[in-house]
């Protein structure tokens, strides 16, 4: 238990120490006058001074009261940062999903929005070659959602560059590879998931070098996704596009695109999160409801002062109820 205004405590129960002493030293002195007068103690005379100790009990713990007690409690619920990560690069406007991959992405991110708790705060990522962040995560989730809405297609791609981005609007600061593509310390922050969305065209390494990475991810996404995973952060990525693809115009150039589920459910399995596939707009409606945050444990205040105030107002009535019954005084 802790206390708001110790030192209000300490009076308090000084204070009512002090009526106690006064007690028994008035109980004690009656007592001896009693007995050279060569009167016997009453049995009842204990049951008159029972108010008087109750309400110096009352006082006591008044005094507990108005020092402000409080305990803290583990409280489960849903809470934590959501940070919704979009590729923006120029295969996002490909039209093998009505009316474009990014047009897609933007609905369904939207409609996720819209399904989270107030509890939770919520940015967007938007990224190409190198992550952007377009919203700081925040409660306002106007905000992310008109984040949301301004992206447009354009750049490469670059999905290290996207997790790392995700983790710096996490954590509030810049989070970087090392040397050599070093995976950097983090903390640990497992209330935060980051939902990708993307075709999983992946172009960048996030400069990253060394042996070559697992199948699917380029050697700085996989440290990124490692990142990540040490952090307790999952990443629940989002298949926008078909595995059979359509060319898409990139400043000129007729380009092949395609969905890489391969990419995105290895981001998702070395963080601990989920892959969603969809292929079309009204496969990605139904992924909102299939993403759920965890339920996280956070420990809170709970303020007893009104129940130590119920008690002390109980412990007065009952001392002055007995003081009139027996004496028929208040006081």
């Amino acid at each position: 238990m802790t206390f708001a205004n110790p030192v209000l405590l300490a009076v308090g129960l000084a204070v009512a120490a002090a009526l106690a002493c006064a007690a028994v030293a008035v109980t004690r002195r009656r007592a001896r006058a009693l007995a050279s007068a060569g009167v016997a103690a009453a049995g009842g005379r204990r049951a008159r001074l029972a108010g008087v100790w109750f309400t110096i009990a009352g006082i006591a713990v008044l005094a507990v009261a108005t020092a402000g007690p409080a305990v803290t409690v583990p409280v489960s619920h849903a809470s934590g940062t959501v940070i919704i990560a979009i590729d923006v690069s120029g295969s996002m406007a490909a039209t093998d999903v009505a009316p474009s991959r990014l047009s897609a992405a933007k609905k369904i991110a939207q409609s996720f929005v819209n399904a989270q708790p107030p509890s939770v705060n919520i940015g967007v990522v938007a990224f190409e070659q190198g992550g952007l962040e377009a919203a700081v995560p925040t409660a306002d989730h106007a905000t992310a959602l008109a984040a949301i809405g301004r992206l447009s297609a354009e750049g490469g791609t670059s999905l290290g560059s996207a997790i790392l981005a995700a983790l710096s609007a996490i954590t509030h600061r810049a989070v970087s590879l090392g040397p050599n593509g070093t995976a950097p310390s983090i903390g640990f922050w497992p209330s935060a998931t980051i939902v990708l969305f993307s075709d999983g065209q992946d172009g960048g390494d996030s400069g990253a070098s060394g042996s070559s990475a697992s199948a699917g991810l380029s050697t700085g996404t996989e440290t990124a996704a490692a990142v990540a995973e040490k952090a307790g952060v999952h990443v629940d990525t989002v298949g926008v596009g078909t595995v059979t693809g359509t060319t898409v115009d990139v400043e000129g150039y007729h380009l092949f695109t395609g969905l890489d589920e391969a990419t995105l459910e290895s981001i998702s399995q070395a963080t601990g999160g989920t892959y969603h596939p969809a292929s079309n707009a009204s496969e990605l409606d139904g992924i909102a409801s299939s993403i759920n945050l965890r339920l996280t444990v956070a420990n809170q205040p709970l303020p007893l002062a009104g129940a130590f105030i119920a008690f002390a107002l109980a412990l007065l009535v009952a001392g002055a109820v007995l003081t009139v019954a027996r004496t028929g005084r208040v006081v």
